[in-house]
Formats: structure tokens, sequence, C-alpha cells
């Protein structure tokens, strides 16, 4: 339970430099590989867009008007398609800049403004069909036809990626948010393994090779097992001189013999208790007053040792905490909190 009245977040009292580093996403996620620091769903999007773009300036028609000068046709049919692509370009060379409008990271933009890009042009597509069919039986117009092709080819590219392998490395992998995958903060890209780095022996394939392995572990847990007979046989020597017959104890032995096992029983059950999981939501004190953020790193509201906070998830190094009113945020301070 925290306090609904937090104190107002004092900027000045943060370390230095600490604002920029309150949500790096490249702290905690590995990069991919890709070409000039944009993936291969990337490059085969921008393509694409540059063939649809081209292609758009040609008229429609026999004699005709192009998409551009037909109205306000333009913007949904490669407008906005136009401003998606550059979002996400613009992602890659510009990490603090846009990301996201209005509620959609850029992704999903993207696959909303392809899938009504594609839509558009079936229409166009259905029109120039139906319209041929009642003249002479042929469609006109290639221009419409290439549209539709890279538009279906750009909604593969974001709403079908995620299902293709090789292209649904660009969704996996990512930060964890309070968001939709696809609206995870992107991994950064590194370039192609060359020739030579890929002679190198890769991380995790050292094996300890030893004629004595086995034999040695079993040297190990006949150790244990013989000091865990020695302590047994202990254990009941121990108990056996305790015990005296009935007939000539008083009531005030059989009173700490009686005690002495309860207690020793007691802490036996609280040794055997497992630890909590990680996964497993918990209470969580602070020591002092400390902000919680959310994903673009603002802050929601602190938290201090007034009350207890519910810690919903250790995803350690941050806890993802829920105030009282239902808001969910980050804890990236952890230090010194104590569970209950």
């Amino acid at each position: 339970m925290t306090n609904n009245d937090a104190a107002p977040f004092d900027e000045a009292s943060l370390p230095e430099d600490s604002s920029d580093d309150l949500f790096d996403v490249d702290v905690d996620v590995a990069p991919q590989y890709g070409y000039w620091g944009i993936t291969v769903r990337e490059l085969l999007m921008v393509g694409v867009w540059a063939v649809a773009f081209v292609v758009s300036f040609f008229p429609l028609g026999a004699g005709g008007a192009s998409v551009w000068t037909t109205g306000l046709h333009w913007v949904l049919t490669i407008g906005v398609p136009t401003v998606a692509l550059f979002l996400i370009v613009l992602r890659r060379f510009s990490p603090e800049g846009i990301r996201r409008v209005g509620s959609l990271g850029i992704d999903q933009f993207a696959s909303v403004a392809f899938s009504v890009s594609a839509m558009l042009w079936v229409q166009h597509v259905w029109d120039s069909v139906s319209f041929a069919l009642r003249l002479d039986g042929r469609v006109l117009g290639w221009v419409m036809w290439v549209e539709l092709t890279c538009m279906l080819a750009l909604v593969v590219l974001t709403v079908v990626a995620p299902l293709i392998p090789g292209l649904r490395e660009d969704f996996e992998g990512r930060m964890e948010t309070l968001a939709h995958r696809n609206a995870n903060p992107i991994r950064p890209v590194i370039a192609y393994p060359t020739a030579s780095s890929a002679q190198v022996a890769p991380a995790g394939s050292a094996v300890v090779e030893g004629d004595g392995g086995a034999g040695e572990g079993d040297g190990v847990t006949a150790d244990a097992d013989a000091d865990a007979h020695e302590s047994a046989v202990a254990s009941d020597e121990a108990y056996t001189d305790v015990i005296v017959p009935l007939g000539d104890a008083t009531a005030h032995d059989v009173s700490e013999i009686e005690l002495t096992d309860d207690t020793e029983s007691v802490e036996g059950t609280q040794t055997d208790v497992a630890p909590v999981e990680a996964g497993q939501p918990f209470w969580a004190l602070a020591p002092e007053t400390r902000p919680v953020h959310d994903e673009q790193g603002d802050v929601l509201f602190e938290i201090g040792p007034e009350a207890w906070i519910l810690v919903i998830e250790d995803r350690g190094g941050a806890y993802v905490v829920r105030h009282d009113d239902g808001r969910v945020g980050y804890l990236h301070d952890t230090t010194d909190m104590t569970r209950g």
C-alpha cells in the first residue's frame, strides 16, 4: 500500500546524468545483425516503398493523371505510408526521437498505414476491372497493379512479419514493457560477422575434459553420503543420551525435553521453506523515497518507507510495481529493498 499523496519529484535530487539512464532500452537487450544500422526487414521495406513512391508519379490510366493530382487520393495511398517508413528509419538514427503515433508504436502505425493503403489500391483495381469489363474487356492502367503489389508486400513485412522465420527476429528479444510486443523498444543493430570472425568458437562451446570426471563426482557423492550417515548416527546417539525412563523423570525434565523438540521442529520448518519465486508477486518496502517511472522514463509516482508497495514482477534489476490507484510502473532502484 502506498500513499496517494506522493511528494513532488525533484529532478535536482537525482545524481548527475541519471535522467538519461532512467529508461535505457539498450542495456539488457542483445543486438541483432543488419546492414548500415538497419535490419534486413527494414531494408526490404525501404526498397519496396521506393518502387511504390516512384511509380506513383506515373498516370493511373492512359493519358490520365497520377495519384498526386487527383484530389486527396495521395494522402492515404502513398502519403501516410511514406510518413510511416520515415518514422521506421528515423528511430534507427534517432532513438530518442518519435517513439509513438498517438497510442500506437511505430511498427503498429506502419501496419495500419500500409493496410489502409493496400485496401484503397484494391478499390482502385476493382473499379478499373469493373469499368474495363463494361467496355472492351481490357483492364486499363498498370500503375495501380504495381502499387497494390508493393503495398501488399509492405503489409507482409509489417503485419505478417512476426510469423515469418527470418523476419520475426525484429520483434523477438526486445525489452519487455507494459505494451504490445510490436510496440516494445527495438534492439540495436550490429554488422554481420565477417569470414575471419566467424571462425571464432561461439560462446558456451568450451567443454571441460577429464578422465576422472565421473569418478570424482561419484567420490563426492560417496563422501556426502558418508557424512550424512555419520551425522545421523551422532544425532541418534545424542537423543538417546537425553532419554530417561518416564518413571524416574520429573515433570520439569519432561517439559524441557518437549520444549526442545518443539523448538527444533519449528526451526527445521522455517529452514525448509522455499524462497519466493522471481515471477511471484510480493510486497516490498523502500528504505527511502524513490521514484517509479513509466516506460518512457517519466515519473508516475513515488514510494517510501511509510507504506508497502506491491511488486508484480522482479525483472532482475527493476521491479514492476503497482500503485493503490492501479497505476503500474518501473522501480529501477531496487537496492536495500525489504521483502514482505
